[in-house]
């Protein structure tokens, strides 16, 4: 039973090396989108994509694509050789990480598969967490073409916000299957109450972190640098144009502004009430340690959202400036509070996990 145990936390602590590097990744697509470096690689190449140019003929030849597309020949058309490996930089980053992701999880299951270190019922959650990744990447390719022809000059805003939200997904499903193997049921405790504000919370959540990627693929934000009111109203008079209502929902800034603002406190709010609830409940010790998360890292989301707001008015194209330090922080907040709740939803269940677990 000892090494029954030893093979799960081996098993978990590769899956949370793997949630960490998701972070990184997701961190990354966030740095690409604001230095506008994601259209700079016009190509998939999963094998010869690895290494950026190794001469500056190569360079040359990869400047000489991107010049082909509408980014360049409607909004970058004065970039020098030295702009575009700045841009270039950082799409190659990204994708190099994600290829190292996969990297990490196949030999990882090569490694542990030899050593016969994964159970049966580790098999098919292993197999899921695979074809995720694999969709992830494609519906990264699918979003970046997006960007690559007619008038685009960025990748289509619903689009971005599908990786995000799948981007998400793959590391809550790598996350979730790491508690199981790593946290013992009687660490647990069970609260139907509780659980059921902790499904409405994350759905909330679900739909206020897709606005905040439609926000950053509308690059909205200064579309109403203001706060806390939206340029001067609290309830603006154009929520409503005379597109459909779904062009309205993904494509209205104002419309969206409004959602994704009011979804931040009514998240806060209840955040709160059941936080209240939490300290109120009795438990486990690990229960007792972390309940206070969600609403710690949820009132700093709220401060960063309206310190991202607020600076910008200072963005300036090219520039890291402070708008981008507290988008990136305000994104990062984002994924920590996603996960906090997960893991709230986790501890506060009360079915059994594996049997291994508990020895």
């Amino acid at each position: 039973m000892h090494s029954t145990n030893r093979s799960s936390r081996l098993v978990a602590t590769w899956l949370l090396i793997g949630v960490a590097m998701t972070v990184i990744q997701i961190a990354l697509g966030g740095i690409t989108r604001l230095t506008g470096s994601g259209l700079s690689i016009t190509q998939w190449d999963v094998i010869t994509g690895s290494l950026p140019p190794l001469n500056e003929q190569q360079w040359l030849t990869e400047f000489a694509k991107y010049k082909q597309t509408p980014q360049y020949q409607l909004l970058n058309f004065d970039f020098t050789v030295s702009d575009f490996k700045f841009i270039f930089f950082w799409e190659w980053f990204h994708r190099l990480w994600a290829r190292t992701i996969g990297l990490v999880f196949a030999i990882g299951f090569v490694w542990f598969m030899v050593k016969k270190q994964f159970k049966k019922e580790m098999v098919q959650p292993l197999l899921i967490l695979f074809f995720l990744g694999a969709l992830q990447g494609a519906i990264g390719w699918i979003m970046v073409a997006s960007g690559l022809i007619g008038d685009a000059v960025y990748v289509k805003p619903t689009r971005l916000a599908l990786h995000f939200i799948f981007a998400l997904g793959l590391l809550c499903y790598t996350f979730w299957f790491s508690l199981r193997l790593l946290v013992k049921d009687e660490q647990r405790i069970q609260n139907n109450s509780l659980r059921q504000w902790n499904g409405v919370l994350l759905t909330l959540l679900i739909v206020q972190l897709l606005y905040g990627a439609l926000m950053a693929g509308h690059k909205a934000a200064a579309t109403a640098p203001t706060w806390p009111t939206i340029n001067g109203e609290w309830v603006p008079e154009k929520l409503w144009n005379d597109q459909s209502l779904f062009l309205n929902l993904v494509n209205n800034t104002v419309l969206i502004h409004f959602i994704h603002r009011g979804l931040a406190y009514l998240l806060f709010v209840l955040v709160l009430i059941w936080s209240l609830k939490l300290f109120k409940t009795n438990g486990s010790d690990l229960f007792k340690k972390t309940r206070w998360w969600p609403l710690a890292i949820v009132l700093l989301q709220l401060i960063l959202g309206i310190a991202s707001v607020l600076t910008s008015n200072d963005i300036i194209p090219g520039n890291w400036g402070v708008f981008e330090w507290m988008a990136q922080l305000h994104q990062l907040t984002g994924m920590l509070l996603l996960l906090s709740l997960v893991w709230m939803l986790f501890v506060l269940r009360g079915e059994q996990g594996y049997t291994e677990r508990n020895g």
